[in-house]
């Protein structure tokens, strides 16, 4: 159903014709880089927090990862990530699928800067196994985001 409501909010932007759907897992950074044949720093992963009690999307390239104190710094809290059985009810996708498109009403999505490194990237779709590859104004427009923010540095490796 997710993979539907997110091909559904894709369509009013024109874009749903830009989803793709593998044979293999497309649920981690990693995974999603193989089925895409690009590099994971590509692959726009879409994290879940709570700010107070109000659920929020961030969309940020694949090789970065929260930096608490840039986050702080901007909601004036601790990062809190939605655990895995909170994401589905509050944010209306499943972990491995979870995508600014197509989300519950009352969610806000930031974008993160690291996004800006990129002309093309590839958010997930709704499922485990999609992916849409989008510009950079085709994800702003389609995700409907609240704000660009800085709350990531470069993962470590190992």
């Amino acid at each position: 159903m997710a993979l539907k409501n997110a091909k559904e909010h894709l369509k009013k932007y024109g874009l749903d014709n830009k989803v793709r759907e593998f044979d293999i897992s497309s649920a981690t950074v990693k995974e999603a880089a193989i089925a895409l044949n690009c590099s994971e720093a590509e692959i726009a992963k879409t994290l879940s927090f709570l700010v107070g009690d109000k659920p929020i999307l961030i969309v940020t390239a694949g090789n970065r990862k929260i930096d608490n104190a840039k986050y702080k710094a901007i909601f004036h809290e601790k990062a809190k990530m939605l655990k895995a059985d909170e994401v589905e009810p509050l944010i209306g996708h499943k972990v491995g699928g979870v995508c600014p498109f197509g989300i519950n009403d009352g969610v806000d999505v930031y974008l993160d800067i690291s996004l800006k490194d990129f002309d093309i990237v590839y958010p997930a779709c709704g499922s485990s196994n999609s992916a849409v590859k989008l510009t950079i104004k085709e994800l702003e427009d389609a995700s409907n985001y609240k704000e660009w923010i800085d709350v990531c540095k470069i993962r470590e490796e190992g």
